[in-house]
Order: structure tokens, then C-alpha cells, then sequence
């Protein structure tokens, strides 16, 4: 019997004619933590935080939007280390890099990323395209053996879009930074729950202020 199957069995346990006085300390013990309903949902659900093209650029506000999360994805141009390590200080990072990220970043990550997510095959690549328009160096792949969510950045430009021809999801956070022709700066929060995809949020981190981004990745 798993974990999540064990608690749901107390619960309803705890719930039925069965239930003695003498029970109470077992409950009590279980309850020191968290209510059981809340507490098996929360163990088997997984929270992202997922942003993109930083190009250098550290804002307080992930930490303050991620610190909840339990992985944070980045789609690529994250532009320094720095900001990669501040990242994963936060939460576990998983990334690739974008077309403006140095050897640095090139070694610690890699071009494409496809792994599983709970019950969710996910496929990362900063370049990538969005549907009907995939880039030409995941087309084939994307038709021929699709992920469940696929995730790119490089455009700048925030969607959620689902491709109903493959039964895939597509996301681009937009950017998180400053450089680049956008006007808002944004990230994406959502939840993996086994093999749903929920409670997805944009977040707004405010109006990008062009110049500052350049002047940080200055030597």
C-alpha cells in the first residue's frame, strides 16, 4: 500500500462507525502536521515556477513568487550563473540555455530537456516555436513522438496555447527580464498533480525599463 493510499484509508477510518475513543492519540499524532485531506494532496502535487529570458537580470520578486514552488523551470537566455545559482538556492532548477548564454552556462545545461514531471512528459527547448509553428529543429519530433507539456521562451512573447492535433500543452512565460522589445515582464506558476496540469497563474512583475539589463551584462 503507497503513502497517499495509507492516509486516505485513515481518513475514512477516522470517518466511520469503527472509530474508538482510544484512536484519538493516533489522530492527534497525524494531525500534528497537517489535516490528512490537505496533507496527501500537497505531498503527491508538484509546484513550478517557470520564467525565461533573464538575460542577466536578478529581481527580488521570484524569490517572492517562488518560494513556494518546488522546482523552478527555466526556458533559456538565463544570461549568468548568478542567476542560475540564486535560482536554485530558491527551489531545485531545471534549465536549458538560450541562444545568448555563454560556455559557462552551456556546460552547466543542456540545449533540450525532456524528462517526466510526476506522470507528465515534458520537453524544454529555448527555441521551439509554438503550435502550427514549431521550430524546424523539434518538428519532427514534436509530431512524431509529442510531449504532454512543451515549454520554449526566445519570443518574448507570453502563451498558453494547446495543441489539440498531438494532446500536447504549450507555455512561454514571456521574460522575466529587462532586455528585449516587451513591455511587462512576466512569470508563469502552475501545478503538476500526477497527470493533470492546474492552477496555472501569470504573473506580472511590472513594466520592463530598457537599458537596465544592458548596463548589468556590461564588462
Amino acid at each position: 500500500m503507497t503513502v497517499i493510499n495509507l492516509l486516505r484509508s485513515y481518513e475514512e477510518y477516522f470517518k466511520s462507525d469503527l472509530f474508538l475513543e482510544k484512536d484519538f492519540g493516533l489522530l492527534f499524532f497525524l494531525n500534528c502536521f497537517v489535516s490528512l485531506p490537505k496533507f496527501y494532496t500537497n505531498f503527491c502535487m508538484t509546484r513550478i515556477g517557470l520564467l525565461s529570458d533573464t538575460h542577466g537580470f536578478w529581481d527580488e520578486k521570484y524569490v517572492k513568487y517562488f518560494s513556494e514552488c518546488d522546482e523552478i523551470w527555466h526556458a533559456g537566455d538565463i544570461g549568468t550563473t548568478e542567476v542560475a545559482d540564486k535560482l536554485a538556492a530558491i527551489a531545485r532548477l531545471r534549465a536549458v540555455y538560450g541562444n545568448i548564454d555563454g560556455g559557462d552556462l552551456r556546460y552547466m545545461f543542456s540545449e533540450k530537456y525532456r524528462f517526466k514531471c510526476e506522470d507528465v512528459d515534458v520537453f524544454i527547448k529555448h527555441i521551439g516555436g509554438y503550435p502550427g509553428k514549431y521550430d524546424a529543429s523539434i518538428r519532427g519530433m514534436m509530431y512524431a513522438n509529442p510531449p504532454r507539456l512543451f515549454i520554449c521562451g526566445h519570443s518574448h512573447l507570453l502563451k498558453v496555447m494547446y495543441d489539440k492535433t498531438i494532446n500536447c500543452l504549450h507555455i512561454n512565460p514571456g521574460a522575466a527580464g529587462q532586455y528585449g522589445f516587451h513591455k511587462v515582464r512576466t512569470l508563469v506558476r502552475f501545478v503538476i498533480d500526477g497527470s493533470e496540469i492546474k492552477d496555472l497563474e501569470v504573473i506580472e512583475l511590472g513594466e520592463a525599463v530598457k537599458g537596465v539589463a544592458e548596463a548589468q551584462l556590461r564588462p
